[in-house]
């Protein structure tokens, strides 16, 4: 990594089509090889209803923690290209993908201005038991930019659909 201290981030990963486990663990191991920047921990996998149309598979889903000094845009444009070449292509809104790459947080940083694809945290991400039961389970004191912790928004997912491959 370069000389600045890097950043812990968290990225959720998803995918339901095309082998949708296979998928996520394969971008797991891109993910590991991103330039100045290291994995740290990932997730068990979780199957999830879809969040859109409901005329699509589930969702293999888990979330990794990296440190990285890849700045957020950086970050942005390392994982839409990793995206890319796993063969994503967005056919509809909230609908089916080979895979999906979201960048939930990023340190303790909220970002909502210089790109529209680049909003952190993630609007959606404290409401998504798919986002929130599996970073728990890696980063269980995740504190979030207005000072709360992560956990103090698990009661909203206690009814969740996840199921834990």
């Amino acid at each position: 990594m370069t000389g600045q201290r890097p950043l812990p981030v968290l990225i959720g990963v998803g995918s339901n089509l095309d082998d949708p486990i296979q998928q996520v663990k394969t971008v797991l191991v891109r993910l590991a090889s991103l330039p100045d920047s290291t994995l740290q921990a990932c997730s068990s996998l979780y199957t999830s209803a879809p969040q859109g149309p409901q005329d699509q598979p589930d969702f293999c889903n888990a979330v990794v923690q990296m440190d990285t000094t890849l700045s957020p845009l950086q970050l942005l444009l390392a994982l839409q290209q990793i995206e890319a070449t796993s063969g994503r292509i967005k056919t509809r809104h909230w609908g089916e993908r080979v895979i999906d790459l979201d960048i939930l947080f990023y340190g303790r940083q909220t970002i909502r201005h210089f790109d529209p694809d680049l909003s952190i945290p993630h609007p959606h991400a404290l409401s998504r038991d798919f986002v929130v039961i599996p970073a728990l389970e890696i980063c269980p004191n995740w504190r979030l930019p207005d000072g709360s912790y992560l956990a103090d928004h698990a009661a909203a997912c206690l009814t969740h659909q996840l199921k834990r491959l």
